[in-house]
């Protein structure tokens, strides 16, 4: 699978100055009735390079008039200046699109506009709907981020699914966690009561288990970041499935958080039970 769109190829590259093409493929494009330029990322999976001739089918629009596939030459391969820019993509002009297909000649799926302040979008949107109500051709303008999250939708509510995943892994994690903390805390009852017997004040005992906790949940946690970090410094590890995937800085900074809340969470009631150890009950109990 791969994203294709008839442009208007100047209006489009305008549009997105993001997307960078070489002057002389842009000008090879342009001449080009039948060319296409290709995003990096489609390039790179699939081993194509200026001058391929590429045969498509489509489960939309079928082949065109007097042709069992539609045919492009790519033009030139561009990059993406944005991080998040999908470049799994290919780029081809509108005209030809039109006069070769077989039905629903003239129409446009959607049109983009640029706006001068983004914090008008919303206001522009409902004014362009306002202008083309009770037409034959009515329209339903929203902003871009807000499209792309309607064609996710299609697929389902990724962003619920993603939380309902880690949400269990995270209570999970929860569970062995705080076990394996309670363990070290009964193994450990008499190295605690000696602490106490030395004169250990029961608010530093508390400090004592939750900082160990903490350590070893933001050690594991850490390192957990830091290797996501390196295989996507790298590179992308899943292209061919989602070419836009990275891990922003936010992320390793929420990462780090969750990870010392899960040490405070699952060193709590050890804790509290270190600090409420009678000196006598954990030197009997090992003596």
């Amino acid at each position: 699978f791969i994203f294709t769109c008839p442009v208007e190829p100047e209006a489009y590259l305008d549009l997105y100055p993001e997307f960078v093409l070489k002057p002389e493929e842009k000008a090879a494009w342009m001449r080009q009735r039948d060319g296409a330029v290709v995003g990096r990322a489609a390039a790179d999976n699939f081993g194509w390079k200026v001058g391929d001739r590429v045969p498509f089918t489509s489960p939309i629009w079928g082949a065109p008039a007097n042709a069992t596939s539609w045919e492009f030459e790519i033009m030139g391969i561009f990059d993406s200046g944005k991080k998040t820019a999908d470049t799994n993509m290919l780029l081809f002009h509108y005209t030809y699109f039109d006069e070769s297909r077989e039905r629903a000649k003239g129409q446009v799926g959607w049109y983009t506009v640029r706006v001068k302040n983004p914090d008008d979008a919303t206001a522009i949107a409902k004014r362009i709907d306002e202008e083309f109500a009770n037409s034959p051709y009515e329209t339903k303008a929203e902003p871009e981020g807000a499209f792309a999250a309607g064609f996710a939708q299609q697929v389902g509510d990724m962003g619920a699914i993603i939380m309902a995943v880690l949400g269990a892994v995270f209570f999970t994690i929860l569970l062995v966690a705080g076990n394996t903390m309670s363990q070290t805390v009964r193994e450990r009852t008499e190295e605690l009561g000696v602490l106490k017997a030395m004169g250990f004040p029961n608010g530093l005992v508390l400090r004592l288990v939750l900082m160990e906790s903490c350590v070893i949940a933001l050690l594991g946690g850490l390192a957990g970041l830091g290797l996501a970090w390196g295989m996507l410094a790298a590179g992308n590890p899943i292209a061919k499935i989602l070419p836009v995937f990275y891990v922003p800085n936010s992320a390793l900074v929420s990462g780090s958080v969750f990870a010392l809340l899960l040490g405070l969470a699952a060193g709590a009631i050890p804790a509290v039970q270190a600090m409420r150890l009678r000196i006598s009950e954990a030197l009997r109990r090992n003596g």
